[in-house]
């Protein structure tokens, strides 16, 4: 039987790392424009005084191919390494079938003609690779003078191995579905929304802003539904089948111990249907016949694999619960699950969950999302409540897709209640279009009223300017 020959192994490594010969990235990736998360990520992968690997991870489709090719670039633009000492590889192509990482080096080492080998070595889809965990962790060790950046999109196995057998030698980085603003930004849409030091963030034609709010919760989450007609007309086929069933297929879910992918499959789209509702243990357990230890794995595995974000409740006095049977379940982009079962329209009813699903969108890109809980008790809930470090709310919002309640504060009941329990927290209320400040309310409170679509520019805006947890600058402090 043939064997895959060096000579072709060789051949493809050059056609993968085209600035051996160019001193430049492939023209594709070159003229687009990179990812607000790349100077971030780039810091990580330039940093040479800690030995550690970069583990780059996230859903797929979210452009992390595309971004290794961008931090390449940078790189061979500057005067740390020579063209010849970057060495790329995809581990998916079959013709690295059972190559090791110590193999994949020595390879590159002999297709560039770089007798010392790679001192920058991309590893991308690496989770084609058994045992990869082991591998880089042992090379690391091994190498001290090779930086490593390893990628992949079975998010979920990566996640779980980065943690089990990479402590104190890889560094994870998530990169998320688009924000709001990353949408806006990569069109070039920069006139639209103000920043303004005094005011804060404003816009003058909320109309257009809204439009192209509606544009992205259908299919803005991913970046190449920007620039593709096919995409748009047809999000299921290229975002529901390629993201969606090749998770739950393919992604190593026998790492969470589940033998039924159906059911797991089935329980995904009952949560992404109902994005942003609450929902419990015991009526899932009923709805799909699996025990709370099976479900309990399933969750996990959905969070682990960036399909769900799961938001834990708290009581009228802002206490967790000891039992948590009761949660919130959010798609990590809105733009999945309209994919999976069509998409909104501005005045649709669907818009009320799609437009909450797009708010916590744009804080899991944050350090402040652990933070985020809702409030529920009888007769009451508010959508966001943060906690402090002390457990102490700060602020919190409710979200709305309607101007109503500007006008009508006293409605927002649940709220109020919150406020006057908690009378340190800010409060805000997000809108359809209107925008309004101090609005009279209870006491002496007043209320802050902002468009939805403006905040979640303003969040995902901030999230990229402070990744922290510090949260200051929602109200203007």
């Amino acid at each position: 039987m043939r064997e895959i020959s060096a000579k072709q192994r060789r051949q493809r490594m050059r056609a993968e790392n085209p600035w051996w010969a160019s001193r430049g990235i492939r023209a594709d990736y070159r003229n687009l424009k990179p990812r607000a998360h790349f100077e971030r990520f780039a810091h990580l992968v330039e940093e040479t005084g800690v030995r550690r690997a970069v583990v780059l991870m996230g859903p797929r489709r979210v452009g992390k191919t595309v971004l290794l090719h961008h931090v390449i670039q940078r790189l061979l633009n500057g005067e740390q390494y020579e063209a010849r000492e970057i060495g790329y590889i995809s581990l998916d192509h079959p013709l690295y079938t059972r190559l090791s990482i110590e193999e994949a080096a020595d390879e590159i080492g002999r297709s560039s003609g770089n007798p010392n080998g790679p001192r920058m070595l991309i590893l991308d889809e690496i989770q084609y690779l058994a045992d990869w965990e082991r591998h880089l962790k042992v090379f690391v060790d091994a190498h001290p003078g090779v930086k490593c950046v390893a990628s992949g999109s079975a998010a979920a196995a990566l996640r779980l191995k980065s943690v089990e057998s990479g402590a104190g030698r890889f560094t994870d980085f998530l990169l998320p579905p688009l924000s709001f603003h990353e949408y806006l930004d990569l069109q070039g849409i920069e006139d639209l929304v103000e920043d303004e030091p005094e005011h804060g963030y404003r816009t003058d034609d909320v109309e257009t802003l809204n439009r192209h709010f509606v544009e992205y919760v259908n299919f803005g989450g991913y970046p190449e539904a920007i620039s593709s007609p096919a995409i748009r007309s047809d999000p299921a086929r290229y975002i529901g089948a390629d993201i969606v069933d090749k998770v739950l297929l393919r992604d190593l879910p026998s790492l969470y111990g589940i033998q039924d992918v159906q059911e797991l499959n089935t329980l995904f789209t009952t949560l992404a249907y109902n994005t942003a509702g609450e929902v419990s243990l015991e009526a899932l357990c009923q709805q799909s016949g699996a025990t709370k230890p099976t479900l309990k794995r399933y969750l996990e595995y959905l969070e682990a694999a960036f399909l769900i974000k799961v938001v834990h409740r708290i009581d009228h006095n802002a206490r967790r619960f000891k039992r948590a049977t009761r949660f919130k379940v959010y798609a990590t982009t809105p733009s999945l699950r309209c994919a999976l079962f069509g998409p909104v329209a501005e005045d649709d009813e669907e818009m009320g969950p799609i437009a909450e699903t797009a708010v916590f969108a744009q804080w899991f890109h944050s350090g402040v999302h652990p933070h985020l809980h809702y409030a529920s008790w009888r007769n009451g809930e508010v959508d966001i409540v943060y906690l402090d470090r002390r457990q102490k709310p700060d602020w919190c919002v409710d979200v709305k897709w309607s101007d109503r309640y500007v006008r009508r504060p006293g409605e927002l009941s649940s709220l109020k209640d919150f406020a006057i329990q908690h009378p340190e927290v800010t409060p805000l209320v997000t809108t359809h279009t209107l925008m309004e400040s101090a609005v009279p309310w209870t006491g002496n409170a007043h209320l802050d009223f902002m468009p939805t679509s403006l905040y979640c520019y303003m969040v995902g805006r901030e999230a990229i300017r402070s990744p922290s947890s510090d949260t200051a600058w929602i109200f203007g402090g």
